[in-house]
């Protein structure tokens, strides 16, 4: 980590560059969310667990303390751009996420950047949101089968976007995006 703990003109840009590519993808997702929802709810959470991206990205990227709160905020902005009706649902998803991963890192004082500690701000993400989201979905109407997968798919589609996030993120870094941050 670098010893200089401000954010940098160059750690912004990067955040902005990547809050407006998952910004995109946040808005394709919240459309596709409306489909989902309607053909496949059981597979509603591998769609939501897209919003875990901003953060993830940033923090794998760039590793550096308060990016993936400020990525999520810019993605949230992007994203009610094209679906202005959703502003508060964008913002507010993207604080919680935000919080939740900036939380996770901050316990292991942003020195722990491996794929396990990615793992678990993903599992409570899923939960955090799985439960809620369980409620107001009335899930109870679901066969039994339908309504375990409900649930799995919480889990399984923040660890997924996660694993996609973690490896776009090293790749980048591979790549020579941040040689400095």
């Amino acid at each position: 980590m670098p010893k200089n703990r401000v954010l940098s003109t160059r750690v912004l840009l990067i955040c902005a560059a990547v809050g407006v590519a998952t910004g995109l993808v946040s808005a394709g997702a919240g459309y596709l969310s409306i489909i989902v929802s309607a053909g496949a709810p059981v597979l509603y959470g591998l769609v939501l667990g897209s919003h875990v991206l901003p953060g993830i990205l940033a923090q794998s990227l760039l590793r550096v303390p308060g990016v993936a709160l400020i990525t999520h905020v810019l993605a949230a902005l992007v994203s009610t751009a094209f679906a202005p009706a959703w502003v508060l649902r964008y913002i507010g998803t993207a604080l919680l996420i935000g919080v939740i991963q900036e939380g996770i890192t901050a316990i292991g004082r942003y020195r722990y950047w491996g794929l396990g500690r990615f793992m678990i701000s993903a599992v409570i993400v899923g939960v955090l949101l799985a439960v809620p989201i369980s409620f107001a979905a009335d899930i109870d109407k679901f066969e039994p089968w339908a309504f375990v997968l409900y649930l799995v798919m919480f889990i399984v589609g923040p660890v997924a976007w996660t694993f996609i996030g973690v490896r776009i993120g090293s790749a980048l870094r591979r790549a020579g995006v941040v040689t400095r941050v």
